[in-house]
């Protein structure tokens, strides 16, 4: 199989950290590529319609896309866990929580960087880091239990997104007023498969 992605992206490091957890990278090749929404690369573009990244390309069917789809994907053929039964609901409310996160994280990231900057919309970025900081509110007060307990898909896409926002909007610094979730992050980085996906660039 190949996961086409980008090494920046927060939703391609949900994939790269589970397949590191579930030590599947050995079936997995990573295919790193530039790609932007003004010039789309091929090879995004033939993994998924929208060429959108990731995609799981794979010889016994269509490739697979969205994050969240691949990595219900690994999980089950790695029969992992990460998606337990026992609060699944609670489980995927979280992951979304993160790639809602992500998503106006990265809404933020095109603005700054893509628009000219006569065109670019305060008003725009301002209420994209409202729902960051609204995600980061509601982790803080409603899920630190299920943060502090086993690993699942919510843990690495809440890491993911923060990792993200360090990487891109650390001057924003959304660890002020959560200090109960930038500690659970301050631990989680220490795993070796979030270790192994950092990006600096």
């Amino acid at each position: 199989m190949k996961l086409i992605m980008a090494e920046a992206s927060p939703f391609a490091r949900k994939v790269r950290v589970l397949l590191r957890e579930t030590n599947q990278l050995k079936d997995v090749e990573e295919v790193s590529i530039a790609t932007s929404p003004f010039q789309v690369n091929e090879q995004a573009r033939a993994g998924n319609p929208t060429g959108r990244i990731p995609s799981l390309s794979r010889a016994d069917g269509p490739a697979l896309y969205d994050s969240r789809v691949i990595t219900r994907y690994l999980d089950a053929k790695a029969s992992a866990g990460l998606y337990p039964e026992a609060g699944l609901w609670d489980v995927l409310t979280v992951e979304a929580t993160g790639d809602s996160m992500m998503d106006s994280a990265v809404s933020i990231s095109y603005e700054l960087r893509l628009r000219p900057q006569e065109k670019v919309s305060t008003e725009w970025t301002d209420a994209q880091w409202a729902k960051v900081t609204g995600g980061c509110d509601a982790l803080q007060s409603q899920w630190m239990d299920l943060l502090n307990g086993p690993l699942t898909m919510a843990h690495i896409s809440i890491a993911c997104a923060l990792g993200y926002l360090d990487l891109r909007h650390d001057a924003r610094n959304w660890r002020q007023g959560h200090d109960k979730l930038a500690a659970w992050f301050a631990d989680f980085s220490k795993r070796p498969s979030f270790r192994d996906t950092h990006f600096d660039g």
